[in-house]
């Protein structure tokens, strides 16, 4: 099991457990920084996380998890929303200021989630206590998968309208060149939309077209989710160009952008 980190010279974390290198670098093992300060529920996220092959670094407190997170470059953050010293919020928002980390938000009350939905926390997953370890590591397989760069020998995908340019295999977007903020799960929800230009998509329809991904969470957020993507595309997100709501019936992707042809 993981290392938990008591002593005071840790400062409340625990030590790697997994390979490392001779170097003293982490291996090729993907490496999960677990946030969480109930040590029962730490031990029985690592344990599971280490028999999927996963190393994972404990930190039990807020003040600690962003220093962390800085310096360890983890492939994944599992953050828990209470925590002594600040709470998930903070974390997540300190981190998204340095790092696009998949986040899985983890709460003990699940209407907390609605109101974390409301909120631009920055998390790309959210998870209710108690869980189940096995629905945990599907949710970071599936967001590590979406995380992971496209084969730098296929050719990328770039899809243009106007002053936007959504490249599917660097899974980035731009306006005039300038990177646009968005989650991994705002991107795949973007390129959806993009895809099937001037075409009304409802909820349902894209619900379906993101299927596979882990989506409990955020079944009743869409609409959360296209206000923020319109904060990073659209020149005036209240008076949205690129992304247009169709009272009743869903979305749409405006054919043409920024007077293009």
């Amino acid at each position: 099991g993981s290392q938990r980190a008591g002593q005071p010279q840790r400062s409340g974390w625990a030590a790697h457990d997994g390979a490392f290198t001779g170097d003293g670098r982490m291996s090729s093992t993907a490496h999960i920084l677990v946030v969480e300060d109930d040590a029962a529920i730490a031990d029985m996220l690592t344990n599971y996380l280490h028999m999927h092959g996963y190393a994972t670094t404990v930190c039990a407190n807020g003040l600690d998890a962003v220093a962390l997170a800085r310096q360890l470059q983890p492939a994944l953050v599992v953050l828990d929303l209470m925590l002594p010293g600040q709470d998930g919020i903070a974390v997540c928002t300190q981190v998204r200021a340095f790092s696009s980390v998949p986040i899985i938000m983890v709460t003990a009350r699940v209407d907390e989630i609605d109101r974390l939905l409301g909120l631009d926390t920055g998390a790309d997953d959210y998870v209710c206590k108690p869980f189940s370890p096995r629905e945990v590591v599907a949710r970071i397989k599936a967001l590590l998968r979406r995380a992971q760069p496209a084969d730098a020998a296929a050719p990328s995908e770039v899809l243009r309208f106007g002053r936007l340019e959504i490249d599917i295999g660097e899974r980035s977007a731009r306006i005039a060149g300038r990177p646009c903020e968005l989650t991994g799960h705002q991107f795949d929800l973007l390129v959806v939309l993009a895809q099937s230009p001037g075409r009304v998509l409802s909820r349902d329809r894209i619900m379906d077209a993101l299927k596979g991904h882990p989506m409990d969470a955020f079944d009743r957020s869409i609409d959360v989710h296209i206000s923020r993507i319109r904060a990073a595309i659209e020149d005036d997100p209240k008076a949205p160009r690129r992304v247009l709501t169709v009272r009743g019936a869903g979305y749409v992707f405006a054919k043409k952008q920024d007077g293009d042809g």
